[in-house]
């Protein structure tokens, strides 16, 4: 799914201008409250008309003011998930889940009743009625119903805004094998550094009304500068390795990982299985030689590509380590001290314990 937004539009005393394209699985707009991302879907789901510019999904145009042309909202084929279910209280879950199919010509309907209850686990949940579903529960029935409609491309505006950190729990799984396994595109919107993580695939960061940056997940969320914008989550590095063996005796597993041999807390993980780590930039320390007498097990080379002062008292360095980006938060004072700058070679110190295994995401696409 290719997704190409270029809009203007004046909300009140909101001067609002985002383009951007994206390509993916799932695309996460992120953002603090107020920076835009409701008003786009909107946009995007043909709810509001911009004051100027084009949208299109999979190179179907569905607004061009140059043109004059306006698809109307239900002439889209997206379904929208909102915050709050919005279900139909005296409707069974089942006959809310069909009511979707109504959204969906007959000769378009490419999803069936039972693949949608497989996958979002509905089946003990069809009898019932709204009343007596939990949050989490009335969530994966509002995205059931948008998927019978067999949407081009689905919509969830924070969709877990509204649900307790259980309930979040309770569906991100869902969420993500909606991503991998039903075919649709989704422009998800969050502010939650949390969900971005587990779910996204193309990440478009927006702050007042603007595109900050957009690309990779992975790689919009390695940059330190932003996370000002994202309050909810220190900085840190995710690294995808390798496992390579385990050492029972001392309860270690063995990881191929960022250009060096990782010794990590055991791991319940088969030999030759991939992974993905994160380590906080305040657990790296940096050495200007190999050290040498150190409890920590983990050592890795690296090239300094920026430093960046993180406060008063700090400062953020990332570093290439054979491909992979590293993030360390360190002293003023220790820059200094060191010498250090950008373009030396250095080492990064990691005890195992500060590594915090991450579960499986999409992998990144070439754009």
């Amino acid at each position: 799914m290719s997704l190409d937004i270029d809009v203007q539009q004046r909300l009140g005393a909101f001067d609002f201008d985002i383009r951007f394209r994206a390509e993916g699985r799932l695309t996460v707009l992120f953002g603090q409250s107020g920076s835009g991302k409701t008003s786009l879907v909107n946009l995007v789901a043909g709810l509001a008309k911009p004051d100027a510019g084009r949208i299109a999904i999979d190179e179907r145009v569905l607004c061009d003011t140059a043109s004059g042309l306006f698809v109307p909202a239900h002439r889209r084929r997206i379904g929208y998930v909102f915050q709050d279910a919005r279900l139909f209280p005296h409707l069974s879950v089942r006959q809310n889940l069909l009511f979707g199919r109504w959204f969906a010509p007959r000769a378009e309907r490419r999803t069936e009743l039972d693949a949608v209850v497989d996958l979002l686990g509905l089946s003990v949940l069809l009898g019932r009625r709204p009343a007596g579903l939990s949050g989490g529960e009335k969530q994966r029935v509002a995205i059931g119903r948008a998927l019978l409609a067999s949407p081009r491309l689905l919509l969830m505006d924070e969709p877990l805004a509204a649900l307790d950190e259980a309930r979040k729990a309770e569906i991100i799984p869902y969420i993500e094998r909606l991503r991998d396994e039903a075919g649709v595109p989704i422009l998800y919107v969050s502010h939650s550094v949390t969900e971005v993580r587990r779910l996204a695939s193309h990440l478009v960061m927006l702050a007042n009304g603007r595109v900050v940056t957009e690309g990779p997940a992975r790689s919009v969320m390695d940059r330190l500068d932003l996370f000002p914008l994202a309050a909810d989550q220190e900085p840190g590095s995710e690294l995808a390795g390798r496992v390579l063996s385990q050492d029972r005796p001392y309860g270690l597993t063995a990881v191929a990982l960022a250009g060096a041999v990782f010794q990590l807390p055991s791991l319940d993980a088969p030999i030759g299985a991939s992974l993905r780590l994160r380590i906080r930039a305040r657990d790296v320390m940096i050495a200007t030689r190999p050290p040498a007498g150190l409890s920590a097990l983990n050592i890795a080379p690296g090239r300094i590509l920026s430093i960046d002062a993180a406060d008063p008292t700090s400062a953020d360095l990332r570093l290439d380590c054979s491909g992979d980006i590293v993030l360390a938060r360190i002293t003023r004072r220790s820059v200094e001290e060191l010498n250090l700058a950008v373009g030396r070679t250095v080492f990064a110190i990691v005890k195992a314990v500060s590594f915090r295994r991450l579960p499986p995401s999409e992998p990144e696409r070439p754009h």
